[in-house]
């Protein structure tokens, strides 16, 4: 890894992005599931329509909204309700409307040859940025970003040295002002943002197979591994699925978090499940 490399995230993680952390860890917990607005914005020590007016402004949702969709089944029915046939979905160029996980992505994958070299010849950028789910580390290339991480649960040095070893030849360089644009239309202010921005995925042709899979499920929409494995031919290969979802470098963009176990759970996400259950019950409530 650079040593020259500083791995402190220069973005705000003052008051408010605190402040709306214990909210929605308290609305995600037992406890907290049976509360009141009024209670958990007492909890918060805000009045109701204070909280509700920073809440809604940094989750993107209202506090009620979201507290309907963290209940303890949330992904069992998700997956009843919202379960996305993926082989139709990609026969057809199936996306939804409205917002820009939903939208077509340019994308372009790396040679298998170029892969194999480990970034051999690649300059990254990277910088640190707000995000609605806490701090989040982009790294882009000329051609597009090629890896989002989120450090809320993982902490910003191992969110860094993660992506930094996925690609250990290549060459980082610091510079946000050059991935700001990619910033703002990977995470927009305005929900009918219509054109996101262009991704780079670096990774094994296997890999790329799942990813592309990934990207054609539909905003409050889940899938399976299993469903997975089966539209890219590999119906046996459901662990190796899993484990492609798991090394997706371009989180939220190629939505791995929208990939549940067949029973209904969560299964596992690379950068907390806290995380994944926010996006899910996030994009949930949006498309209700």
């Amino acid at each position: 890894m650079p040593k020259d490399i500083n791995m402190t995230p220069e973005i705000d993680t003052g008051y408010h992005y605190q402040l709306m952390r214990r909210a929605i860890d308290l609305i995600d917990s037992d406890q907290g599931r049976g509360k009141s607005l009024d209670d958990i914005a007492s909890e918060m020590h805000m009045s109701p329509a204070h909280f509700h007016r920073i809440f809604s402004r940094w989750a993107g949702v209202s506090p009620k909204r979201y507290q309907q969709w963290l209940a303890l089944d949330h992904a069992k029915v998700l997956l009843a309700d919202r379960h996305t046939t993926l082989e139709t979905a990609m026969n057809v160029g199936l996306s939804g409307t409205g917002r820009l996980h939903d939208l077509f992505m340019r994308w372009e994958a790396m040679s298998p040859g170029d892969y194999a070299k480990g970034g051999a010849g690649l300059e990254i950028l990277w910088g640190w940025f707000e995000s609605p789910f806490g701090p989040a580390l982009i790294m882009g290339t000329e051609k597009g970003i090629c890896g989002i991480a989120f450090a809320a649960e993982t902490g910003a040095e191992d969110a860094m040295s993660d992506m930094l070893g996925r690609w250990p030849q290549a060459t980082f360089t610091e510079d946000p002002t050059a991935l700001a644009p990619l910033a703002k239309k990977a995470f927009p202010k305005d929900p009918s943002e219509t054109e996101g921005p262009p991704l780079f995925l670096i990774g094994a042709p296997f890999q790329i197979k799942v990813w592309e899979a990934l990207l054609s499920i539909p905003t409050g929409h889940v899938t399976t591994y299993s469903d997975i494995a089966e539209v890219i031919g590999h119906p046996k290969a459901v662990r190796a699925v899993g484990t492609a979802v798991g090394r997706n470098p371009i989180s939220w963009l190629i939505p791995c978090h929208r990939a549940l176990r067949k029973s209904g759970g969560l299964g596992g996400y690379h950068w907390g499940l806290p995380v994944k259950r926010m996006m899910l019950a996030w994009e949930a409530a949006e498309t209700a």
